[in-house]
Order: C-alpha cells, then structure tokens, then sequence
C-alpha cells in the first residue's frame, strides 16, 4: 500500500477516516530503545574523502537515506566530540533499520560503527578505503553490494501497535513572523503538552533565541540547577556574540522576522518559547545528546534550523514539529517533519509544503485547543506511516553543526 498525505483543511483538519486511537501508534520495534516510525537504510558516510563514494551508493538503493560528512580530519576537542555525537546519534536513530558505515580507514568506522551498535542494537555493515585499497570505485561496488543484503533485510520488517508514550518529538520554529508567536508555536506547545501527559519526551533548542526570556523558562525547571543552567547558557552564547562586536539587530531576528513583524530578540524569544508548553522541563540537553527519561527538555544549541533539527535527530527524535510564519522548506532527513503555518496567505501559497493549517486560530474560527487536538492526531498519523510533504518531495536534509575548525 502506498503511503500517502492530505493537504491542509481547515484548523489543519484531520487526515481522513476516523480518529485514530491516541494512546498507540504503528511504528517498528527496535532490538533497543524507541521503536521507529520509519524503516530505512541509512548510508553513513563518515569522511570527507567518501562522500563521494556513499554518495554512489546511495543513488544505488532506492529507499536509502545519506549523510555524507565533508569533514572527519583534523578535528579535536569538543568539535571532535559533537561531531561523531552526531554521526553515531544518526547511524543509531530509531527510524534507520540498519546502517552502513562508509570510512576511510577501518578502525575509525569500527569506532562508529560498535557506538552505533550499542546504543541501538540493529544490523550495521562497513566499507572502507582501507578494506579496498584505496579503489574508490571497488568501494562503491562493495558498498552497493553490502547495502543491498542490509536493505532486503530491514524490509521483513513490519509495524506493530506502539504505546504513544514511545514518541520523543523535537520542536523548531523557523522564517518566524508574528503569528508564530501568537497562534503556531503556543498550538506546538499545547501538542508538547498533550505527549508529555501522555509519557512521551518533547525537546526544544536555539538556546539565543531563548534570551530576553530565559528567566520564564528557568521559572519552569524542574530542579534550582537546571533553571541556572538554562540562565547560564544564554549568558555564555550572548557573550561569545557580543565579544565579535555583532548588533543582533537583523542577524537574530533576521530580515524576513522583521518583516514580520517581530521588533527585537526579546520579542521573537517570547514567541518562540511558547513552543516548550508548559509542562515542567527536566533537563538542558547537550547539543545532540540524549534525553535521560520523558517530559520536556531544552537543549542547548544553535539557533540555524538545519543545524537543530539534525541536534534533535541525533538525540533521537523520531518526528519533528516545525512551525513558521511565510514558509520554510527545510526538514529533517531522518524524522518526518510536520510543518505548521498560521499565515493565511502562506497555507494558500504552499498548501503542498505545509503539512497544518493553523490559520483558522488566527481568524478566530478555532480555538488553541481544538487544533491542538487535530495535530495531535496528526502527529500520530504520520507516526503510523502517512507522509508529510516533506518526505513526499525529497526536502529532507541533515546538517552537521560544528564547534570550531579543523587543524
């Protein structure tokens, strides 16, 4: 059966058919951790020198996903350290079936490739430079080849009924203007909200634009020293940006925000905030880290998009939430990500690229928590398989932050 989306109706209206039950969805057990919400091959290529060669590889299995690192030499301390944080938080999410490594030299994609292992418990395979003397194109047919059996493997796999306390979400906003803070992001919150109730985990990030607002969020923590990490990692960020000499002022909020109609970083914090609810937050996340049990978090991050949704993935977010004003085409690669608009013009414009229609909250035809409750709905449906516009369109991406250059 092909998988399939509707457009957005109505408040976002619902997918079809009746309510699907909310306390389970159909997702792909996994030998450890969260099930998956997809089953794909993921080719992992973890060096600039084969990206090329995981790139072949790629193109060669339909179905696959790729993330191919330009970078992997050169690179210590911390940046090191985020850096593989996120090849193995990838090569282990819950919705890759299997994973192939694709290296340079051998015991660095064994590296990977046992963290990877250990983390998820699924089939992983490796290919390297080392393993064909250096012959990029015997790479690339070994690859193929590898690939293909982990493929054919993975597809016996069949969805299952998943209690929906399973599903870790990751909330972005981007192309803000002031309807997301007025209708989008307070709609995603209310859906954060409804999964954390429900024992499912919820991460927000963009630790800048928590500033000028940090202290409603450390209001909401869990525990004194999470509040004062959620302060204290606002002030090092303003910090780093204050020493460049950098007027915020059309960096963060950026043209288009302020075309928006957002005045100031103080204000799109405000608005952007309300994508976290407000339920209790239990912890701020190093960048790509792993949540240590449900409930809410933050982590702390970039404010670019790409880079925050891959920091979510490689936490292991299965799904994404991505609301924004005009329109922002970016989405994950490895998690579906549900695009949310509240701009009556945008849901017209891009009626194929938002996945919810929150305009009828704007217009006072709905209210908060009825569209809540229809996104809800559709955050299990696509969990259970249908695909957002995304997906249907090949927007996905992973974007590989970085902490510092390479020597």
């Amino acid at each position: 059966m092909q998988e399939g989306a509707t457009g957005p109706g109505p408040a976002g209206g619902k997918t079809g058919g009746a309510r699907r039950d909310d306390a389970s969805f159909l997702g792909f057990p996994r030998p450890k951790g969260r099930a998956g919400i997809r089953n794909a091959l993921l080719v992992l290529g973890i060096n600039g020198l084969v990206a090329p060669a995981a790139r072949r590889i790629a193109q060669a299995l339909p179905g696959s996903r790729l993330v191919a690192t330009p970078y992997g030499r050169g690179q210590l301390g911390p940046d090191k350290e985020v850096h593989f944080a996120q090849l193995i938080g990838l090569g282990a999410h819950p919705n890759i079936g299997a994973t192939l490594v694709v290296g340079a030299d051998r015991p660095t994609a064994e590296m990977i490739a046992e963290a990877i292992v250990a983390r998820s418990g699924k089939q992983v395979a490796i290919v390297t430079l080392d393993d064909v003397h250096e012959d990029a194109l015997a790479l690339t047919e070994r690859g193929i080849r590898l690939g293909g059996t982990l493929a054919r493997a993975i597809s016996a796999e069949r969805r299952q009924p998943v209690a929906v306390s399973d599903l870790f979400i990751g909330i972005e906003c981007g192309h803000s203007d002031a309807t997301s803070g007025l209708v989008s992001n307070p709609l995603a919150g209310a859906v954060a909200d409804r999964l954390v109730d429900r024992g499912g985990t919820a991460v927000v990030g963009e630790t800048l634009e928590w500033l000028g607002a940090e202290h409603v969020l450390a209001g909401r923590a869990a525990e004194a020293s999470i509040g004062e990490a959620i302060v204290e990692a606002v002030a090092r960020r303003e910090k780093a940006v204050a020493a460049l000499g950098v007027d915020l002022l059309y960096n963060n909020p950026g043209y288009e925000n302020v075309r928006g109609g957002l005045s100031s970083i103080e204000e799109k914090s405000l608005g952007a905030i309300a994508k976290a609810g407000s339920r209790p937050i239990r912890s701020v996340l190093p960048f790509a880290a792993q949540p240590a049990g449900p409930g809410l978090h933050v982590m702390d991050g970039p404010g670019f998009s790409p880079e925050s949704l891959t920091g979510f993935a490689a936490a292991g977010a299965q799904l994404m939430l991505f609301t924004t004003g005009p329109g922002n085409s970016f989405c994950s690669l490895v998690a579906p990500t549900i695009k949310i608009s509240a701009h009556p013009d945008a849901t017209r414009a891009l009626a194929e690229q938002v996945d919810f229609d929150a305009s009828a909250v704007l217009l006072a035809r709905a209210t908060v928590d009825d569209a809540a409750d229809q996104l809800f709905d559709r955050l299990v449906d696509v969990a259970s398989g249908t695909a957002t516009w995304g997906e249907i369109f090949a927007e996905g991406e992973e974007c590989l932050f970085r902490s510092g250059g390479s020597f």
